[in-house]
């Protein structure tokens, strides 16, 4: 599949230009560093302006980290979205959600896909930390509880993941930056926000059709970036004491 960029209407790329402006305006003082300094690092390929065009952005993103973005249809099978990883490309919608629907939608379109997910590319050690979580995701691609863990961790991370900075909680999940209601409600005095605990975050079920009720804040990105040996180690765990237990049946 492939963008096909001259089918973008004039009301597509005003939707593009109020939702990029309004959400870098509501995330200056929100996001985590890092998200901030790699989207200035695509100044020119991927904002206000105009709908980005993959081709430039894929030229920028493949020079710096050897990523791609990976034109796909909507939601795809989890075991086809590790695979993408695995290869270092990351799947995008190129739908944009419409005027009526700028705070919120369930299914994630291409500005979810390309404005919350796409920045952090540009950061090596997380560009890298992606490529080592769709290998892990194919390794137990025929794993079933392992597969739920695993996106229990991309759900709660990824998608929903806060960081402490020293100018306080900050966002770094793409399902937050990317929503001008989500972006605000984290930082209510009444959220949820439990510290980053790896054994409580795979075992958590989760929704796709609200907002999150309850996130889990890493202590810095480090903690975020480094968990995935510790998540072999449990999914190995977890797989020694499952066939121990069938074994004594």
């Amino acid at each position: 599949m492939q963008q096909h960029y001259d089918q973008y209407t004039p009301a597509d790329q005003a939707v593009w230009k109020t939702l990029f402006d309004r959400q870098v305006d509501n995330l200056r003082h929100k996001a985590c560093t890092d998200f901030l300094a790699c989207l200035q690092k695509l100044d020119g390929v991927l904002d206000g302006r105009a709908i980005p065009n993959f081709d430039d952005l894929n030229d920028r993103l493949h020079a710096h980290v050897g990523w791609q973005v990976e034109v796909v249809p909507g939601h795809i099978p989890v075991n086809d979205f590790f695979s993408l990883l695995a290869r270092r490309r990351f799947p995008s919608s190129t739908w944009l959600r419409s005027m009526e629907q700028l705070d919120y939608l369930e299914e994630p379109d291409m500005f979810h896909d390309i404005f919350g997910h796409i920045p952090l590319f540009m950061d090596g050690s997380y560009a890298e930390f992606m490529y080592a979580f769709g290998k892990l995701g194919v390794q137990w691609k025929d794993n079933p509880a392992a597969i739920a863990a695993l996106r229990s961790l991309y759900w709660f991370t990824i998608e929903f993941g806060l960081v402490v900075e020293e100018r306080g909680r900050r966002i770094y999940g793409a399902g937050i930056l990317s929503s001008y209601g989500e972006s605000k409600q984290v930082f209510d005095m009444t959220t949820v926000v439990h510290p980053f605990d790896l054994g409580r975050i795979l075992g958590t079920e989760f929704r796709t059709d609200i907002m999150q009720n309850a996130y889990f804040e890493a202590e810095s990105m480090q903690q975020f970036l480094g968990c995935l040996p510790l998540v072999q180690d449990q999914l190995r765990e977890t797989q020694r004491r499952s066939r121990g237990s069938q074994s004594g049946r």
